[in-house]
């Protein structure tokens, strides 16, 4: 949920550096989270954006096609 996202932007490190996010400045809340959410789904983004994603893990041989 767009709220579990706000939550762990907070509290996850990783996902931080990830986003290239700071606790040193305001990080998104849940509603710019759901507003950019909505951004891709209206302009059907988010499919090219994991297959974007999907083959730059796959390129760099870091992609988990099973689980442990």
């Amino acid at each position: 949920s767009d709220g579990a996202m706000e939550d762990a932007l907070y509290e996850i490190a990783s996902m931080r550096l990830f986003a290239r996010l700071s606790l040193d400045s305001a990080l998104p809340d849940r509603t710019t989270i759901m507003n950019f959410r909505h951004l891709l789904e209206q302009h059907q983004l988010a499919r090219q954006l994991f297959k974007t994603i999907n083959r730059w893990l796959a390129e760099a041989g870091v992609m988990m096609t099973q689980g442990t």
